[in-house]
């Protein structure tokens, strides 16, 4: 199994901490994971919160690859209707360039009406941009030539300078929680990525689509699913159970505020029926009933309780990629670094070792 690092850049959950220690002590556990086996180091695209703060992923991980020269670095994600996709495309060729192939390049749609709002773009155009974009961006990092003739992006057509010089075959991901998001990522033949949010077996059917969907368009057995998840990991595990409640409960509650889960906006936005479904969840479950769901989903508690947690989950949902991050929710710096130390001792080693299942659900 291939496991990454996912980093958050949370100041949530935090009394008095500075923007700069948070990314001080995130880049401190992206050195841990580097030299501790992990595969990849991830991180998403976030604006003007405590709940994360990565303007510029790519940027980021730019840094990381010479800081980190023996692990992958990867998006998760670039959000593309606040970008021009040659942009986009020339910044991702350069980090590959840099790294010597070690991008593992994701991209999503966005969801956050206050980022939507700051970048002076419509949610409702959110779909058909990405849709637009994305495969433009594709073929650009395949090709070394950009173009496009939509509605939004009307691109001539371009040679990236430095060309690309690795195939990206492989190193494709697209964020996948909405129904047309997962027609979306098939479309690219990218990897489906979905957060550890909600019981594995509610999100079987849509992933079962997604692969399905991509056998339609292009006769091949899709890539593995990347699951990113917030872990616990711990000795004790009524003490790491009592932690997880609590960070993870406190992760959940920034999510509320970040989307506005709780609000109404989402009936009038188009292409986000799926997430008005997840916002009626929420108001009728509440907070508490949410941190349950969560926690039925993510990995808490000893290093044994997780494994058998990621082998059930991987008997429910077949092969998959894994993407952990340890500090989110106001989890102390001392406790992310513990949990990192203990998974990366007593669990990778194990999930590592995992070959193909057999009978697998993508094959």
């Amino acid at each position: 199994m291939d496991v990454g690092m996912m980093m958050l850049f949370s100041t949530y959950g935090w009394e008095n901490c500075p923007d700069h220690r948070a990314w001080e002590e995130e880049i401190r556990l992206a050195r841990l994971a580097a030299d501790s086996g992990f595969a990849c180091l991830w991180s998403a695209e976030h604006h003007f919160n405590d709940y994360s703060f990565v303007p510029d992923n790519i940027q980021l991980m730019t840094y990381l690859t010479a800081l980190c020269p023996n692990i992958d670095v990867g998006t998760a994600a670039v959000i593309l209707p606040w970008h021009d996709p040659l942009r986009v495309a020339e910044n991702a060729v350069v980090l590959d360039m840099l790294s010597k192939g070690r991008l593992r390049f994701g991209m999503g749609r966005g969801l956050a009406r206050r980022e939507f709002a700051a970048f002076r773009v419509s949610m409702d155009e959110s779909r058909t941009r990405f849709d637009e974009a994305a495969p433009m961006i594709v073929k650009a990092l395949k090709t070394g030539f950009m173009e496009g003739d939509g509605p939004f992006y009307k691109q001539p057509r371009i040679e990236l300078r430095p060309r690309p010089q690795y195939s990206f075959d492989d190193r494709i991901y697209a964020v996948a929680s909405s129904e047309d998001s997962v027609v979306s990522a098939a479309k690219l033949g990218a990897h489906m990525v979905m957060f550890a949010d909600r019981p594995w077996d509610m999100r079987l059917p849509v992933i079962e689509r997604g692969r399905e969907l991509h056998r339609q368009y292009h006769g091949t057995e899709p890539p593995n699913i990347m699951l990113t998840e917030f872990c616990v990991c711990g000795t004790d595990l009524a003490a790491t159970e009592d932690e997880a409640r609590r960070y993870q409960g406190k992760f959940v509650e920034s999510n509320f505020y970040h989307y506005e889960f709780l609000g109404e906006h989402f009936k009038a936005v188009k292409g986000y029926d799926s997430y008005q479904q997840k916002a009626e969840i929420a108001r009728q479950s509440g907070l508490e009933g949410a941190v349950k769901g969560f926690m039925q989903a993510a990995s808490w508690g000893t290093p044994d309780k997780i494994l058998r947690g990621l082998e059930e989950r991987r008997r429910l949902l077949g092969d998959f990629q894994l993407n952990v991050a340890f500090r989110f929710g106001g989890t102390p710096y001392d406790v992310s670094e513990r949990g990192l130390k203990l998974f990366a001792k007593e669990v990778l080693p194990v999930v590592k070792s995992w070959g193909p299942t057999k009978g697998a659900k993508a094959a």
